[in-house]
């Protein structure tokens, strides 16, 4: 199989697993397994931690021990294994336990899938963008694929098609794979040590990083709780796949014209056009609880992740010298997309069980000190 075709598919099965567990997990917590929003919000909170911690420390070490074919086929088999678990049990602590394990394997996958694609691009020339685009689709057709089993079935079914998405990984993976993933990795040099402190000695890069961190933090109950907040207000299980399929698709419409529209602009430019937009959709989430008012707020989807994401991209290719990319990208994956939420999913599940609007509102208050901070800081550190 060619290389190009070979991630296209790949991203595709990942991406369809990461639009079921993403939006759906805590859904599945609280009405299959019956957990309360506040229980389900420390399970996925804890997983979220894990995931943090294995994106940081296990990834990074894996990857410096095995081939990318090898780790692929690994975290594949024990994330299946891992997921099985859930069938027999119910009770919080084994949930927690489960969830917490799963979480230091899965979502490895997503680095892996990338590392992949970079190692793609350098060996066999692919297209990035012509695959990852495959990736978006996968994620769209899962968000409209468990709305429609879960309103014929139950969220019992968010599960099963979970179980049986990672087991198309688990053989596509034990396929032959392209020969450059094979290659062993190059022994890291001490020089590379060095890269952490280069970073966290720069207070431009410390004032960036805080910035990401509270904006893509602050998606932290739309992840969790879009779901079951849709379902709270009355929609359908059947379309809620298609509420959550519009910000999937502004998403991709911003991706595919942000280098002609943003590539000149300044970093903190853009970081103010994410901080006011996230801001806009959580207050207007919690002032209006109604349906049509959530799908305009999906709109701005491609702009408080969007443009935020982007300009981070852009924030290191034009700043950072290329031995320091790999880690500004770990720093950013572990603390801005995997820790403020782990601690934000806790603070929102409190929140949501004492009125559900207010897991939205909560997520303002990070928002509002963000676009502060820029208006405080982007003159004075010039990004």
């Amino acid at each position: 199989m060619k290389s190009q075709k070979w991630l296209s598919i790949n991203f595709f099965t990942f991406f369809f697993t990461w639009g079921v567990f993403m939006p759906y997990w805590t859904g599945y917590l609280t009405n299959a397994k019956g957990l309360s929003v506040t229980s389900a919000s420390i399970v996925m909170g804890a997983g979220m931690l894990a995931r943090a911690f294995s994106t940081f420390v296990l990834f990074p070490k894996a990857t410096g021990l095995f081939s990318m074919q090898r780790v692929l086929r690994l975290l594949a088999l024990f994330s299946f294994a891992a997921i099985v678990l859930y069938i027999p049990f119910n009770s919080f602590y084994s949930l927690l336990a489960i969830t917490v394990t799963f979480s230091l394997i899965y979502p490895n996958l997503l680095p892996a899938m990338e590392s992949s694609a970079s190692i793609l691009m350098q060996k066999d020339k692919i297209h990035y963008g012509k695959s990852r685009s495959f990736g978006s689709v996968g994620f769209m057709v899962a968000l409209l694929f468990i709305g429609g089993v879960t309103a014929i079935w139950d969220e019992q079914a968010i599960l099963w098609t979970m179980l049986g998405a990672l087991a198309v990984i688990m053989i596509t993976y034990s396929k032959p794979m392209p020969a450059s993933l094979s290659e062993l990795p190059h022994q890291v040099t001490k020089d590379n040590t060095g890269n952490w402190k280069n970073l966290f000695t720069s207070k431009q890069f410390i004032v960036i990083l805080i910035l990401t961190i509270l904006i893509q933090g602050s998606h932290a109950s739309y992840n969790n709780y879009g779901f079951i907040y849709l379902q709270d207000i009355g929609v359908n299980s059947l379309y809620i796949g298609i509420v959550l399929n519009v910000a999937v698709i502004f998403e991709i419409v911003f991706f595919l014209f942000a280098d002609k529209l943003f590539s000149n602009k300044k970093v903190s430019w853009m970081l103010l056009l994410a901080g006011i937009g996230a801001t806009i959709r959580w207050i207007s989430i919690y002032l209006f609880p109604s349906v049509w008012i959530f799908i305009l707020t999906q709109v701005l989807h491609s702009v408080s992740f969007g443009i935020a994401h982007y300009a981070f991209i852009q924030y290191i290719s034009r700043t950072l010298d290329k031995s320091l990319i790999p880690a500004a990208q770990g720093i950013y994956a572990a603390l801005s997309m995997s820790l403020s939420s782990a601690f934000l999913t806790f603070v929102g599940g409190y929140l949501y069980d004492v009125e559900p609007r207010l897991a939205f509102l909560g997520m303002a208050f990070c928002t509002i000190p963000a676009i502060v901070i820029l208006l405080l800081s982007r003159k004075k550190y010039a990004y």
